[in-house]
């Protein structure tokens, strides 16, 4: 006689509140599927992206408000945007290697304190956050946008002006365009050998 609780037992007896747990571990699951399946394709990540925020601003457009929530994302892009464009450890506050300054220098990649995968991530979600906020008039506190779009061009430009000073102090570039790429050093073949003794 099983008293329950086994491998025998029903899965009919769940409670809702571990029902409701048993589904959205499943559904977390298959999300951090999804992400791990999409990781290798940047592309065509990119390009999802381009249509969700292409969708985003022409909800925008179209309800003609929602500044707020445009000015607050465009604080959190340009947050996320720092971040990807900076290393790991800060060379100012770090104690340990340094970002090699000359060729002779060893190499070390440059590694950054946000991932690209992850800034993709998050600018995603960012962008569907603020498009979920577009149905609720709450979010649609009447502003001047013109004034908003100032204030972010003017933090923008300061923002940006403050990392390329520090790029420039710390010689130190966060893009692997027309980067030289370490080949290796190339073995002579046994035949170049043959024809050197001879």
């Amino acid at each position: 006689m099983d008293l329950g609780g086994g491998a025998g037992g029903s899965t009919t007896d769940l409670s809702p509140s571990s029902a409701v747990s048993q589904w959205t571990h499943t559904v977390s699951r298959r999300y951090q599927y999804l992400l791990d399946k999409s990781t290798p394709h940047v592309l065509r990540r990119w390009i999802g992206f381009a249509l969700i925020a292409l969708l985003y601003a022409l909800r925008v457009y179209l309800v003609h408000g929602y500044y707020i929530v445009t000015y607050g994302l465009g604080i959190y892009i340009l947050q996320l945007f720092i971040l990807f464009l900076s290393p790991q450890v800060d060379p100012e506050i770090q104690d340990g290697p340094t970002l090699p300054t000359r060729g002779s220098d060893e190499f070390r990649p440059f590694v950054r304190r946000l991932p690209e995968f992850k800034f993709w991530h998050s600018i995603t979600k960012g962008f569907c956050f603020a498009f979920v906020l577009t149905f609720f008039s709450a979010f649609d506190v009447p502003v001047f946008w013109p004034i908003l779009l100032f204030y972010w061009i003017v933090l923008f430009v300061s923002t940006m002006k403050r990392q390329i000073m520090h790029m420039v102090k710390y010689k130190y570039v966060p893009f692997s365009i027309g980067k030289q790429r370490y080949t290796g050093k190339k073995v002579a073949s046994t035949d170049d050998k043959d024809i050197a003794i001879a």
